[in-house]
């Protein structure tokens, strides 16, 4: 390799049109590797390489230091729980994510679940091609409108979700204490600044907060005790955030009429996960931001991402740990 080239290591599920941006750049070698590579397998390839992307595979301190040309690591996505945020920082190494590349969908599939769970989706499926249509009226649906829905995190997803369902009818209020009262109220919405005592008023919970030692276990039995009997809870955000014993025992008691799950704590989930078993769960397995839009947004956002960096002029809206660009 030209000393004047710079290696870019991309999974090779990553969209084509990410990789096309990296491919138009004559400064630029683009090596895939596989989303499942072993981390000894990975190791090797870190050694000269200028750029990472990475789609679910770890990155600790043991790749940063396996990484010594490395200039930016960027995730094809918005989670980066899977990421040793300190061990890039300390090297002043970008952690860049694609910033709202994949928010709609998201948006979408977690209002897709209240919409399904609300119209009770699975069970008049199940009245129809069981030939039950006698049984139709045991279940009744809900209408969203007029409803309460409590949004847990105001971000780019968040923020997606609540014009859904402000469309919708909805009185939409949000929890999130690193955003301020205005640019909520300037939405539509309500800001609230107590969590528990906002649960007991929502027939919606929906979590669009990310993953950290602060939101670790945040719905745990306690939270669902408090939530509103009859209430639904929705989570395409990260597995860990919800207890799921504790979810699992509240949907089992009826207190929690149902929940939709794009993410679990264990991923993929056991098939013999106790949630799975009740008919008041209906789940996805972690696609809530992959579409064929959100997949072509993303990989181009990625190679976006790492070409700033390399060019000298990071994307600063997209980069995690901004203290090492001042």
């Amino acid at each position: 390799m030209a000393t004047n080239r710079k290696k870019v290591l991309v999974p090779h599920n990553m969209g084509q049109q990410g990789k096309d941006v990296l491919l138009a750049r004559d400064d630029i070698d683009m090596m895939t590797y596989s989303a499942t590579i072993t981390q000894a397998d990975l190791l090797p390839l870190l050694a000269d390489a200028a750029g990472v992307a990475l789609s679910g595979t770890p990155y600790q301190r043991t790749e940063m230091d396996a990484s010594p040309a490395m200039q930016v690591v960027a995730r094809i996505g918005v989670g980066y729980d899977a990421v040793e945020v300190p061990a890039l920082t300390a090297r002043r190494v970008p952690l860049m994510v694609a910033g709202a590349a994949n928010s709609t969908s998201v948006a979408e599939q977690a209002f897709h679940m209240m919409i399904a769970l609300a119209k009770q989706n699975r069970a008049l499926d199940g009245v129809v091609r069981d030939g039950r249509w006698g049984d139709r009226r045991d279940v009744l649906p809900m209408e969203l409108s007029g409803k309460t829905i409590l949004i847990v995190g105001f971000g780019r997803i968040g923020t997606r979700t609540a014009r859904r369902c402000l469309g919708f009818d909805m009185q939409v209020l949000i929890y999130d204490p690193y955003v301020d009262a205005a640019l909520i109220t300037a939405a539509g919405c309500s800001k609230v600044s107590d969590l528990d005592a906002a649960l007991p008023a929502a027939d919606v919970v929906c979590i669009h907060c990310p993953k950290t030692p602060e939101t670790v276990g945040m719905f745990n039995a306690a939270r669902f005790a408090r939530m509103k009997p009859g209430a639904f809870i929705v989570n395409t955000a990260r597995g860990g955030i919800i207890e799921e014993k504790a979810l699992h025992a509240a949907l089992t008691s009826g207190h929690i009429a149902g929940a939709g799950l794009d993410v679990f704590d264990a991923e993929p989930t056991p098939r013999d996960n106790s949630l799975l078993k009740l008919p008041n769960v209906i789940a996805s397995p972690h696609m809530a931001g992959v579409t064929t839009e959100a997949v072509a947004a993303m990989a181009v956002a990625t190679a976006e991402n790492i070409l700033s960096v390399l060019n000298g002029a990071p994307r600063r809206e997209n980069v995690i740990n901004k203290e090492v660009l001042d």
